[in-house]
């Protein structure tokens, strides 16, 4: 064995358990397992997760709050904003940024990202090219997904069309769009899908992003998706509008986003801090309904979507911080509801980008992440330390903790 980890606890109804790692995989998952190993790491009744999965993120835009500030802290001046600054960023500067934010995330066990690279004619590939790069030199560390992100809009920027195919070319490995910052917004759902079925790849849209549901396009892209065969294969992140509309309007889209499949990542950091600036009073969370998502059978994630910039100008890359914000957010703090949360940054957004073989089982990929927590059920509420990350079978984190307490 290359790593075996002694006394894990991976639910809080069952005994500790073994778990034996050989050549990049979990090869045994026992009460007691014997034999030789490289190294054995002894859990002591730790709570051992499978790697966490960030899957909303803007890598190529983060860390520039400070270059202009977004003073009313609307979703339209963090677009005018980010739009001004991002003619001024080089090569140079793209990389340092992301990179720092990589350097922030993956000791808090994050083992997967997806990451949304945008590119217009005004800028180029400049970030996009970047994000692909930076994906090659930190694979050893994480798995990046980067989503082909046309911010700017296509039909609004003659020239986007062409880069979205360049993009797919280049290495994307999803489609994204933004419906809401086009238009027609049915248009550019429908362009999206063509060039998705062109190169064969799944779609992730930032869609209706408002703190009203007046101008949705969610069922009309759940619809595209059925009729496309695409079921299982979109995620939408934002989502916000849906919070706005009553039971009895809500209710049949819900049942239609389960028909189609569709996953959710919401972004409760991002949409708490611009969502529902104008009330002057009784002020809206303006968070995508996470608990009427979840019971009616979608997919739902959490991520955390941008860091300290124009659209969230806080946050230090700890996924599980974006999760304890939507436990009192979307009243996910009840016993019945606690448990769920976890699976939000975890199974569920693992299921959203198709990873093969995760999770915690004989054969699947050693991605695992030890926690200082010996609760599941706490595994959150405690955002404890991450003790060990493991990557592929190989340990890429570790982190030794220290508290004295002076009488």
């Amino acid at each position: 064995m290359d790593i075996l980890i002694k006394n894990a606890r991976l639910s809080d109804d069952q005994s500790l358990t073994d778990i034996a790692i050989e050549a990049g995989k979990i090869s045994k998952i026992a009460p007691s397992i014997e034999g030789e190993a490289t190294r054995v790491i002894d859990a002591e009744g730790r709570v051992v997760i499978p790697g966490l999965v960030e899957s909303h993120i803007h890598l190529d835009k983060a860390l520039i709050a400070s270059r202009k500030p977004n003073k009313s802290g609307t979703l339209k001046e963090a677009i005018e904003v980010t739009a001004e600054l991002k003619p001024t960023f080089t090569k140079e500067d793209i990389y340092d940024r992301a990179k720092k934010v990589l350097d922030m995330i993956i000791p808090n066990g994050v083992t997967v990202i997806r990451t949304h690279s945008e590119f217009d004619p005004a800028q180029g590939f400049t970030g996009f090219e970047v994000i692909l790069k930076l994906k090659e030199e930190y694979k050893k560390f994480v798995d990046i997904q980067v989503v082909a992100f046309p911010q700017e809009g296509i039909f609004k920027a003659p020239g986007t069309e062409a880069m979205m195919h360049q993009a797919m070319e280049m290495g994307a490995d999803v489609v994204g769009g933004i419906p809401y910052n086009d238009a027609p917004a049915n248009d550019h759902i429908d362009l999206i899908f063509e060039i998705a079925k062109k190169y064969d790849k799944d779609i992730d849209l930032h869609q209706d992003f408002a703190d009203e549901a007046d101008h949705m396009s969610i069922e009309y892209l759940c619809q595209k998706t059925i009729d496309e065969g695409y079921q299982g294969r979109v995620s939408v992140g934002h989502l916000t509008a849906l919070h706005a509309l009553p039971e009895e309007k809500l209710t049949p889209i819900l049942e239609l986003m389960a028909k189609a499949q569709i996953s959710v990542m919401a972004l409760p950091a991002t949409d708490l801090h611009l969502g529902a600036r104008n009330d002057e009073y009784n002020v809206r969370r303006a968070v995508t309904p996470i608990r009427k998502l979840r019971d009616a059978g979608v997919n739902v994630c959490i991520a955390t979507n941008n860091i300290r910039n124009a659209f969230t100008p806080y946050g230090n890359g700890d996924i599980f911080q974006t999760a304890m914000i939507a436990i009192p957010v979307a009243h996910l703090g009840g016993a019945d509801d606690l448990p769920t949360v976890l699976p939000m940054i975890t199974e569920n957004p693992a299921k959203a980008l198709k990873l093969d073989g995760y999770g915690i089982g004989e054969g699947n990929k050693a991605n695992l992440v030890i926690l200082d927590t010996k609760v599941v059920n706490d595994a959150i509420i405690d955002i404890p330390t991450r003790l060990f990350v493991i990557k592929d079978g190989r340990v890429t984190v570790e982190t030794t903790k220290t508290v004295t307490v002076h009488q």
